[in-house]
């Protein structure tokens, strides 16, 4: 009875070792094929497509990371094409690395059957596989999204016949989430990106707007903000020779057309993604990053096709770019030291742009028969190429000295658990400590408002600041700057910064004071006030006749004399997060 059961084993493993190096047993045609590029995979499709090829093919493994609010996990895919390693760290030795992002909104789901055909394509040898360059992808991102299948929602676009949802499970835009987290996607996505510290980051959609000829359009992260060496590489050689690879194969590309009801013939600027954004994000981190967007109304197919074709050009690009890149990277933090500036808001350029020899359709503002005003009407049948304005250069509009580290009181949990996600560093104090700091109150703000992404946002931020000698805590944290996350420290500790964690209302019970007064009190507390301090009491009346508003209101003035008093509560718009130099 032993030696059958044995041999049953045998006969199982024999069979379970065949399978693996078959690729009979499984269909690797996929939806999109099937349909003859009318149809998108599905999410179950999707993740059994890639579950297969990690089964057939060992350069391929799947692997779950993280949650999303959907109760699924995200997954990533690695293809090494020169080997069974994946081993991340390992690989990144000897290779560059890319990271392809699909679904972000799932009814733009060309980049997720793009992917499927290339890495089968690649694995089975249809494409020839680079030397030194390993392949990340997260098949689909918003999984709740794509899981709220309809046909109807992508009004503007022209198939595929049935595509996911553009919110994730709790209608979160994700591509809106990725400083914040909110979102158990974003926090997965995070875990991932950290992983995997991609050289080279694809984030795939499909784009609104104008009409025009090309089927690809691209929307690199803005040049300027990426700084340095490594903005130059991306926009004066990374950029130009995608479009050269692509044009060679018969695929024009122009930079993302951001316009809304009205012609791009009449010039227009380039998108400024800041950290909200996923390219925003991971330049923080120096990854050289893109978005493709492709035309919402050429057929699915011809959009498919164009991806895949993209994607390839890029893979050829980071292989013969591959020592530069890495050297480009490796070195990109070397502006960012103390004392140093940093830009953390930006602003057109107007006195700098590129022209464009922009491939569009003539488009004119004609009666609506709707709504009795003017809409836009493109000609298809009057192709043009013009000379067209791009505006694609941008200068600081706001920069902070940077500081040796911060200091964030361990009370602020929620902050500390996103830097501890995003790979920071940090050291808790050994013992109660006084330290000389430079230290944030919040002057002046804006909140939205109408409801954005969850939140009601702050804007227009202004903050003083003045050196002082405070007492901090054991176990409250010490933050340096030396480290490869500086940047994602100051764009979101630095509260004037438009991404800030201020601006996202992380810090807003520091907004509401908490102590006040009682008017019939205060009054004769404020007489007393103002008889023993003949300054307070010419600015006091100073005030009154300057400001017509202040000299009406008796509560405006009892309060003002209030904040000029030490019954003031000084947490009462103090910013708790310290700069130490």
């Amino acid at each position: 009875m032993k030696k059958i059961s044995l041999l049953l084993v045998i006969v199982i493993y024999s069979c379970q070792t065949e399978t693996k190096n078959q690729t009979i047993d499984f269909d690797f045609e996929t939806a999109f094929e099937k349909s003859e590029g009318s149809e998108t995979a599905t999410y179950t499709e999707t993740i059994e497509y890639y579950n297969n090829l990690a089964e057939s093919y060992p350069e391929i493994t799947i692997q779950t990371i993280g949650e999303t609010d959907s109760g699924k996990p995200l997954h990533l895919v690695i293809l090494n094409p020169n080997g069974i390693e994946n081993d991340l760290d390992v690989l990144r030795k000897n290779n560059r690395i890319l990271l392809i992002n699909n679904g972000i909104h799932p009814g733009e789901s060309d980049g997720i059957d793009a992917t499927m055909l290339l890495f089968r394509d690649m694995v089975n040898g249809r494409i020839k596989a680079p030397k030194n360059i390993v392949l990340a992808t997260i098949p689909i991102y918003n999984v709740g999204g794509s899981l709220n299948r309809n046909s109807t929602t992508r009004t503007n676009q022209n198939g595929p016949k049935t595509y996911g949802f553009r919110g994730n499970a709790r209608n979160y835009d994700l591509n809106r989430d990725f400083i914040k987290s909110d979102t158990k996607n974003a926090r997965a996505f995070a875990s991932i990106f950290h992983a995997v510290k991609p050289d080279v980051f694809i984030d795939n959609h499909v784009s609104n707007g104008a009409d025009y000829q090309y089927t690809l359009t691209h929307l690199f992260t803005q040049h300027n903000k990426l700084g340095g060496e490594l903005g130059t590489y991306l926009h004066e050689v990374m950029m130009p020779n995608l479009e050269e690879n692509l044009k060679a194969k018969d695929w024009d590309i122009t930079p993302y057309v951001n316009v809304f009801n009205r012609t791009p013939e009449q010039g227009f600027s380039q998108f400024m993604d800041s950290p909200r954004y996923s390219t925003g994000y991971t330049t923080l981190f120096n990854t050289l990053g893109m978005m493709v967007e492709t035309h919402m109304l050429k057929p699915y197919k011809q959009r498919v096709e164009g991806t895949y074709e993209l994607i390839k050009s890029m893979i050829e690009i980071m292989e013969n770019d591959s020592e530069l890149i890495l050297n480009l990277r490796s070195t990109a933090l070397k502006n960012i030291q103390p004392g140093n500036l940093y830009p953390i808001d930006w602003k057109l350029d107007t006195t700098t742009s590129t022209t464009l020899q922009f491939k569009g359709y003539e488009g004119k503002m004609i009666p609506s028969e709707i709504t009795s005003s003017e809409r836009l009407k493109y000609d298809r049948n009057k192709p043009f190429t013009k000379s067209v304005n791009y505006q694609n250069y941008f200068s600081p509009r706001k920069q902070v000295i940077i500081p040796k580290a911060y200091i964030i009181p361990q009370g602020w949990h929620n902050v500390i658990n996103l830097l501890k996600l995003n790979a920071i560093e940090m050291n808790p104090l050994e013992k109660d400590s006084t330290l000389t700091v430079e230290s944030y109150k919040i002057e002046d703000y804006s909140t939205r408002q109408r409801a954005y992404e969850g939140h009601y946002a702050h804007y227009n931020t202004n903050v003083k600041s003045e050196n002082t000698t405070l007492k901090f805590r054991k176990g409250d944290f010490i933050v340096s700057l030396n480290q490869e996350g500086a940047r994602y420290l100051l764009e979101t500790l630095e509260p004037e910064a438009p991404d800030s964690f201020f601006n996202w209302n992380f810090f807003d019970t520091i907004l509401q004071q908490k102590e006040g007064f009682s008017p019939y009190v205060w009054e004769d507390k404020a007489r007393e006030l103002l008889e023993n301090n003949a300054d307070l009491k010419q600015r006091f009346e100073a005030k009154k006749e300057n400001d017509e508003v202040f000299a009406k209101n008796w509560y405006s003035q009892l309060d003002w004399l209030h904040k000029q008093s030490d019954h003031y509560e000084k947490a009462h718009l103090q910013y708790p997060v310290y700069r130490l130099y």
